[in-house]
């Protein structure tokens, strides 16, 4: 369910990315492009390694690739205007999710 919910968050990012001025196409949305995709590309690589402890650390890549996301959702909202609100909130989803999923892949690996 991460990994479907991720995906969405990063159709509503490259959506998002068509708002923003040209110029920073090689600055910020690349960079919200890169951090996104990150996410989804690392629960789903990690997903596919047989040890606990190395998804876990693939998990937690992804999370703190989630939380560039987030700092770059803030900073489109302080330096262009444009709000994030469902951005954000769908950030929250995949938080809680992912963090669920840390959780019970850590208590399986101690």
């Amino acid at each position: 369910m991460v990994w479907q919910e991720s995906m969405k968050l990063a159709k509503m990012s490259y959506e998002l990315s068509e708002k923003l001025p040209k110029e920073e196409r090689f600055a910020l949305i690349d960079q919200l492009k890169r951090a996104v995709t990150s996410i989804s590309l690392n629960i789903a690589e990690g997903s596919g390694v047989g040890s606990n402890k190395v998804f876990c650390s693939f998990l937690e890549i992804a999370t703190r690739s989630l939380y560039e996301t987030i700092t770059i959702f803030k900073l489109i909202e302080n330096l262009f205007g444009i709000n994030c609100k469902k951005e954000l909130t769908q950030c929250d989803l995949v938080s809680k999710i992912l963090h669920g999923l840390l959780k019970s892949v850590r208590s399986k690996n101690s």
